[in-house]
């Protein structure tokens, strides 16, 4: 993988207890949105479009699922990094 490649790419863990249900699905799809370029969720292989809830609900994401999100433009990092800290932060989720 080239730097580049690198720099739109990032690998999480789902770690809130729900998974990915249909908030933490809207709160991606409304950021992937926002993004300049196509923004995907990829797991095992099957890539799906972040600004697309139901997309988002096929992957079955559950607690400790290891996903990649990837972005197309470099312009979409911070958007990438927002992703991330959802992420990261479980959602807000208690």
């Amino acid at each position: 993988m080239n730097k580049l490649e690198n720099n739109l790419t990032r690998e999480i863990t789902v770690v809130n207890e729900l998974g990915l249900h249909a908030r933490p699905a809207a709160k991606i799809a409304e950021l992937a949105a926002k993004a300049a370029s196509n923004v995907w969720l990829i797991k095992n292989g099957e890539k799906v479009d972040a600004s697309s809830v139901i997309d988002i609900l096929s992957l079955c994401g559950t607690k400790g699922t290891r996903l990649t999100i990837q972005t197309e433009r470099s312009d979409d990092k911070i958007i990438l990094k927002q992703i991330v800290d959802l992420f990261e932060q479980g959602f807000k989720e208690p």
